[in-house]
Parts: C-alpha cells; sequence; structure tokens
C-alpha cells in the first residue's frame, strides 16, 4: 500500500466511522423514545432502558451502512476534486483504478461487516430484544404498574396504586379480578408490593378487605337473593399475577429473528401459511443480496466523483447527481422487495438493484466501452 493509498483510506475511514456513528446515535435516539415511558412512568431502571435499545443498534448499522458508505465515498472524493488534490495526483501519473482503490478496499471491508450484520448480529440481537420485550410484558408485571392509573393485566384482572413509594412499596391498591367466571373479585388493600416467584409475578397485599359477588345455588330456598356480596378482612393476602398472561406464554418468532437457513426451508410442523413462506423467501433474498448494495453504491460514488471533466465550481453538481442516483436506486429496491415478498417471480429484482449498479459503474469508469462516442471536430484546413 502506498504512501497516497493510506492517505485517501485514513481520510475514507475517519469520515465513515464518524458519519456511521452520529447517524446510528441519531436514529437510536428517536427509536429510543418510544421506550422512554418505561423509565419515566413505570419504574424500569436506566440500565435496562439503555442496554435494552442497545439491542436494535445492529439492525440500525445494517440499514444505513450502505448509505454512508456512498455519502462519504462521494463527499471525500469531490472534496479532492474541488481542492485540486486529485489533479496532483493525475499529474503524478497515478490511473482511474489506483485512485479508487482505497474506497474500494473500504467499501469491500464496509460490505463484509453488513454480511456479518445480516447473517449473524441482527438475527441475535433481535431475539434478545424481543425476549426482554416479552418478559417486561408478561413476567414483569411490576414494572408495567403504573400509579394512579388503572392497569390491565392481562384481560381479566385490573390493578390500581395511588401511588408507588421509592422503594417500590405500592399504596392505596384495588384489584379487580374477573378470572373466575361468574364470580368476580374485587380487593382493596392499605399497601402491597410485587415480588418474582419461579412460577411467575405475585403481589403480597396487607391489611385489607375482600369482596366476592356468587350466584346463589340453583336450589336456594325461595326468596333467596340472585347475588350475594361475601365481605372477607384479612392482614395479609397473596395473588397470582401470572395466571393473567398465562395465555400469552408461547411468543412466537418473527421473520427477523430466523436464520437465512430457517427463512429457506422452514419447519412445516409451524404451518406457517403460504403468505408468511413467500415473505420469508423474499427477506432470505434480501438479507444475502443487501451487504452488495455497500460495494455498488460505493463504486456509483466514485464513477460520479472521478469521470468527466473537471471543474472548479463543479462539485455540488456531482453531489446532486449522485444523490438523485443513490435515490433512485434504493426507491427501486424499496419496491422491488415489497414485490418480492408478495410474488417470489419478482425475488431476482433484488439482485439486480444489489448488482447491476455496481457493474454499470466500473463499465462506466473503465471509459465506457462499446458506447458510442461523438467524433472529434474536424480540423482546421492549412492555408
Amino acid at each position: 500500500m502506498t504512501r497516497i493509498d493510506r492517505y485517501l483510506l485514513r481520510q475514507l475511514s475517519i469520515a465513515l466511522v464518524a458519519v456511521t456513528v452520529g447517524l446510528a446515535a441519531l436514529v437510536w435516539l428517536t427509536q429510543s423514545l418510544r421506550f422512554i415511558e418505561l423509565v419515566l412512568d413505570r419504574g424500569l431502571s436506566l440500565v435496562v432502558f439503555v442496554e435494552l435499545t442497545s439491542l436494535m443498534l445492529p439492525s440500525f448499522f445494517a440499514v444505513i451502512l450502505p448509505i454512508t458508505t456512498f455519502v462519504v465515498v462521494l463527499f471525500v472524493y469531490v472534496r479532492l476534486a474541488s481542492d485540486r488534490e486529485l489533479v496532483v495526483m493525475r499529474a503524478a501519473g497515478l490511473s482511474q483504478w489506483t485512485l479508487a482503490r482505497p474506497a474500494v478496499m473500504l467499501a469491500v471491508i464496509a460490505t463484509g461487516v453488513c454480511f456479518a450484520l445480516n447473517l449473524w448480529l441482527v438475527p441475535l440481537s433481535h431475539t434478545a430484544f424481543r425476549q426482554w420485550q416479552f418478559e417486561i410484558r408478561n413476567q414483569l408485571v411490576g414494572v408495567l404498574l403504573q400509579e394512579g392509573v388503572f392497569s390491565q393485566v392481562g384481560d381479566d384482572l385490573t390493578v390500581y396504586a395511588r401511588y408507588r413509594d421509592p422503594d417500590g412499596t405500592l399504596r392505596g391498591i384495588l384489584v379487580h379480578d374477573q378470572r373466575e367466571s361468574g364470580a368476580p373479585v374485587t380487593i382493596l388493600a392499605e399497601q402491597g408490593r410485587i415480588i418474582t416467584a419461579p412460577t411467575g409475578p405475585r403481589v403480597t397485599l396487607l391489611n385489607g378487605v375482600r369482596q366476592q359477588v356468587e350466584r346463589a345455588p340453583t336450589n336456594a330456598a325461595p326468596g333467596t337473593p340472585p347475588l350475594r356480596l361475601n365481605l372477607l378482612s384479612f392482614s395479609e393476602n397473596s395473588i397470582d399475577l401470572a395466571r393473567a398472561t398465562r395465555g400469552e406464554e408461547a411468543r412466537t418468532r418473527d421473520s427477523r429473528e430466523r436464520s437465512v437457513a430457517e427463512l429457506l426451508n422452514p419447519d412445516p410442523a409451524e404451518g406457517l401459511r403460504e403468505r408468511e413462506l413467500r415473505r420469508y423467501y423474499a427477506e432470505a433474498h434480501q438479507r444475502l443480496a443487501g451487504p452488495l448494495t455497500t460495494l455498488s453504491f460505493a463504486l456509483v460514488a466514485l464513477a460520479v466523483a472521478l469521470t468527466g471533466e473537471f471543474r472548479r465550481h463543479g462539485g455540488g453538481a456531482r453531489i446532486a447527481v449522485g444523490i438523485a442516483i443513490v435515490v433512485g436506486l434504493l426507491a427501486f429496491g424499496l419496491t422491488g422487495g415489497n414485490l418480492a415478498a408478495r410474488d417470489n417471480i419478482w425475488v431476482p429484482l433484488v439482485w439486480i438493484q444489489a448488482m447491476l449498479p455496481g457493474v454499470i459503474a466500473l463499465w462506466w469508469m473503465s471509459g465506457a466501452p462499446g458506447w458510442p462516442k461523438p467524433a472529434p471536430p474536424p480540423m482546421p484546413a492549412s492555408a
């Protein structure tokens, strides 16, 4: 590797890391706002919040890395052309491919990172994220109880707490339990605490009253009221909250949690519908073809920045052309992915969007062989 290669590669690498990390942090900040309620209102610790939302970062990097690679390559080379550094390098005898070599090396590394993200890290992190989210919703019921709000735990259990102490103690508790058909129970207690048992979360209530409405038996004596209210005072009582969410214990895995092999050959025992099978097949091809867009977009940026006539103030036009091309390619890729998910006959569009722009960019940087060129102007006749 020559000194010029190291110089260009250093500028490209620093810019790529800065832009990618900055953009990923911005996306993470906007997406994590959905979970800020867990910290402010539901008692989730800040450490758990950061760990939970950080599991989304691999998917962010997998999406934005092809775009940031294109942006960095285009802007760095356009800046070098505007500062006439490329002119000096060409005057020193460097060819088009020598100038493009550092950007291609960086794009190949970024493509490898995208493959590692799509094929390994994104499914792993997304599985951990959904599992943690499932536990918060269905097992960590104490986190979901808000003070001053009637919180629905499952379909048949409602819990209200007037306020929550800093140590987690609940004050002024009302529990309305309808899990026993025909015999709803209402419990009022002075205080209580959520505990996590091996069988699931439970709430221990202190100093309260249990009210249950029962129907009179069919063989009751004439004149017996059809409904009867039973009151029971207690000093301590325990309620199993896990029963309220027992129907949701079987968590289903979505497509982003599955490996490419599972997407291409799902287990027949799952009984997936034909529409889901088509969507899984299309997503598998998108994961395999997606990283190649990193290399293709970098080649498009090189073709725009290194070809054409040099103009002192032509950088803005080059940037606009490059951005327009990539925006069109992204729109084409989104359309092709949707069509492929509906009908697998359109799956080749995914590979065309990932590979064809890079091939065309290489052909254009080679001088567009085979493309008709305008004839040179005629030489003036000698006197």
